[in-house]
């Protein structure tokens, strides 16, 4: 315990120093998430080596991880995104899925990407709502229409490829066994959304608001409870504890939805965004081996290449939205919903331990996910407003 201290402190001076970088320029400013990533690799092993991501700092990390997917759900407004953006969403998707896989079949096939097609084709189809929830909301896009469409597109690009990885990439038991715990698990979790629903109109949320002010803290505590049951359970299921944090936020979310719950959604936000989830996305910049860039010969080439395929995967799908978004945000649409990392380095990690894919391919699959959340957001930032697709 005797280095945590000092690495603690470090880790702590960076989640201070990000916030406050990005008020320091009066024109551009960039999203703290990236600055954290980029200050997590500069401190991390890889670069100065002033921290680890191992013992209780990555423990702090995955805890983070867990919380931020938790934070992603409870902020998913589901009578805002039913309906056309959900099923624009949805159809975006696997449009995304399906060239993924035609195209890492192909790049497989000549050699230039010799990664599992499936493995990598899952990966490229992703987007990281925990990533560009936090954007939007610091840039007020939330509650806005290309905010609603672009959460919807996340919320899928995110959950979308969480299910094939449980349901194929990951099985710890027979194909019928495992599959019974993903429909134990999906039913544990329509109950529970169903008893948050019924919740909000009954005298509890009342009961729990008198003792908000109290040190019980009774409704954060049952917050809390609720998102390490559903990550115990689908760690038990043989699920990605993701899944698990990710219906917590969402049945918490439905339970607290109004205005009797603001309170109690700003005390989570302190916990996640002032504490966890920082620590994440600096533990994951830390995680980030820059080595791996030139592992390879064709590792820059290659880096590029992916990178270049997640804005087509993912942004091809903004052809549907044509309609309902003006043309200047469309390619701004595209880089944001191409944003990805915390799903990649989990394929990734996957396909290692697995042995489907050797260590220097991860690291550059995991390299592309790191160039898309250090460069598209601000891309997408840049070009809202500016840019005219020809469609």
């Amino acid at each position: 315990m005797e280095t945590y201290p000092s690495e603690l402190l470090l880790i702590a001076f960076i989640a201070m120093l990000a916030p406050l970088i990005t008020e320091l320029p009066k024109g551009f400013r960039l999203p703290v998430v990236v600055l954290e990533v980029f200050l997590g690799i500069l401190i991390g092993p890889h670069v100065f080596n002033l921290s680890g991501p191992t013992g209780f700092i990555g423990l702090l990390g995955d805890l983070g991880l867990t919380f931020l997917l938790f934070m992603v759900g409870l902020e998913i407004d589901f009578e805002k995104i039913h309906g056309r953006p959900f099923s624009l969403a949805i159809g975006g998707w696997l449009v995304s899925l399906s060239v993924a896989m035609i195209c890492m079949l192909f790049f497989n096939g000549i050699g230039l990407i010799q990664t599992p097609p499936l493995l990598a084709a899952v990966a490229l189809s992703t987007t990281a709502l925990g990533i560009l929830a936090p954007i939007l909301r610091d840039r007020g896009l939330l509650d806005t229409d290309f905010g609603t469409h672009l959460i919807a597109a996340a919320a899928v690009g995110e959950f979308g490829p969480l299910v094939v990885i449980s349901m194929v990439l990951i099985p710890t038991h027979s194909t019928i066994v495992h599959t019974l715990f993903m429909v134990t698990f999906m039913i544990i979790a329509l109950i529970a959304a169903y008893a948050a629903l019924n919740m909000r109109s009954t005298r509890f949320i009342s009961i729990l608001t008198k003792t908000m002010q109290s040190s019980g803290q009774l409704p954060v505590r049952i917050c809390i409870l609720v998102q390490i049951l559903f990550v115990a359970l689908a760690a038990k299921f043989g699920l990605n504890i993701v899944i698990g944090a990710f219906t917590a936020g969402i049945v918490v979310g439905l339970a607290i939805k109004g205005e009797g719950g603001d309170m109690l959604r700003h005390k989570l936000d302190a916990i996640g965004y002032g504490f966890l989830i920082p620590i994440f996305f600096i533990v994951a910049g830390m995680r980030f081996e820059i080595s791996a860039l030139w592992s390879v010969p064709l590792a820059p080439l290659q880096v590029m290449l992916l990178s270049g395929l997640l804005v087509l995967i993912r942004g091809l799908p903004v052809f549907f939205y044509r309609k309902v978004l003006v043309p200047e945000d469309q390619l701004s649409f595209a880089f944001y919903s191409a944003t990805g990392l915390p799903l990649i380095v989990i394929i990734s990690e996957i396909g290692v331990s697995s042995g489907l894919m050797p260590a220097d391919r991860a690291a550059i699959l995991v390299s592309a996910g790191m160039v898309s959340i250090l460069l598209f957001p601000i891309l997408a930032i840049k070009l809202r407003g500016k840019a005219i697709l020809p469609w």
